[in-house]
């Protein structure tokens, strides 16, 4: 028996493209030696979307569709796609053709090379504007320098997952979701497929300035302390500065003399630091509670030998 896969296309307000769309990303999927399904999930659209989707589902019985009841964001409905696929491996793209289906073709061999991620990375990104690669070139790397686990540059959701991946994913169910992020903490083996971004091939991005900065916060904050611990370094820098002025009043009190505001200064900011060490502290402690609250499996394992399921 073939080999399972799936592809999960998340769609809002697609209607311009979601037929030409289906074209490649069907042939690209039928051009490889396994059975697969296409998993359309309609985020709340507002437009002709679902009415297309339903007409490609009615006439291709491997697509299968879900609908929203509104728009609840890209990551949940890569999630809810996720959860339908019955995939040996799940590909995620995004249905404007910027990603090119004609490329998963490479992600499946590097799967069948042994790797558990195959993931897009982006070599260049036609047709669009300076602002937004300026944006995006430094978010990935603000991201990797704050980030506790390796987040690669320049990659976004494109990307196939292993079954015993997707696995993963299924368990851990905290509801702002950075797909690539929960891909680095999981430390599977993860292969690069480099590739050209091309410009989307009709409508608009629906990822607008709010959504894009929702998504960046979201990364930042799901996948690093730093923000929480940060101000305890500042903190305790702000100390070692204020100890280090005490010092020098003290020289200079015994030898030239010095203006008494001199010393309030120190110690408001002396004390300022130590409020700041405490906060770090505090921060500290809520990490810890925030880690147990996302409910998270402990450990994962990448293989059993000889092991008896209950």
């Amino acid at each position: 028996m073939r080999k399972l896969l799936s592809l999960i296309v998340p769609v809002f307000n697609e209607e311009d493209v979601i037929d030409v769309s289906f074209a490649r990303m069907d042939a690209a999927m039928r051009a490889l030696p396994y059975e697969y399904e296409i998993i359309y999930v309609n985020d709340g659209s507002r437009d002709t979307t679902m009415a297309h989707l339903r007409s490609i589902a009615v006439e291709n019985p491997q697509v299968r569709v879900l609908s929203f009841s509104r728009n609840f964001g890209h990551q949940l409905a890569v999630t809810a796609g996720m959860d339908a696929a019955r995939g040996d491996a799940l590909v995620i793209i995004d249905v404007d053709l910027q990603d090119p289906p004609e490329i998963i073709a490479e992600l499946v061999k590097a799967w069948e090379n042994g790797a558990d991620i195959a993931y897009g990375k982006r070599l260049k990104r036609e047709g669009e504007t300076i602002f937004k690669k300026f944006t995006a070139f430094c978010y990935y790397r603000l991201l990797s320098a704050m980030s506790a686990y390796p987040i690669p540059l320049d990659t976004g959701d494109f990307r196939l997952l292993d079954r015993k991946v997707a696995d993963v994913f299924l368990r851990m169910r905290e509801h702002n979701r950075f797909l690539r992020g929960m891909s680095g903490w999981m430390g599977f083996t993860a292969v690069p497929v480099e590739y050209v971004r091309h410009e989307r091939y009709a409508g608009s991005t629906k990822y607008t300035l709010k959504k894009m900065l929702k998504l960046a916060f979201d990364g930042i904050i799901g996948f690093s302390d730093r923000p929480l611990t940060l101000v305890g370094w500042l903190g305790g820098a702000v100390c070692a500065l204020s100890l280090a002025g005490f010092v020098a009043l003290i020289i200079c009190a015994a030898t030239v003399g010095c203006a008494p505001w001199l010393w309030a200064v120190c110690g408001l900011a002396l004390l300022n630091g130590a409020v700041l060490v405490a906060l770090g502290v505090q921060g500290a402690y809520m990490n810890r509670m925030y880690d147990e609250l996302k409910g998270r499996p402990l450990y994962i394992l990448a293989e059993s030998i000889n092991i008896q399921k209950e």
